[in-house]
């Protein structure tokens, strides 16, 4: 079972550790992919989502 601060991927298990919502920026896709590119050996990994409803962005941050 999957709890709030846990997403489960196979056998690994992201352990979600901040999460922020704002405005609608056209390329923040690549600020996102830029940062885990950089960050992938520290073990920190960041996830974007788009509300399709109010167009607000939502980063979460993820520790694996």
């Amino acid at each position: 079972m999957t709890t709030e601060n846990e997403v489960k991927k196979g056998r690994d298990k992201l352990e979600l550790l901040a999460t922020r919502s704002f405005t609608y920026y056209d390329e923040m896709y690549k600020v996102v992919d830029f940062v885990n590119q950089n960050l992938k050996e520290k073990g920190v990994m960041l996830g974007l989502t788009k509300d399709k409803i109010t167009n607000k962005l939502t980063i979460n941050i993820y520790e694996f």
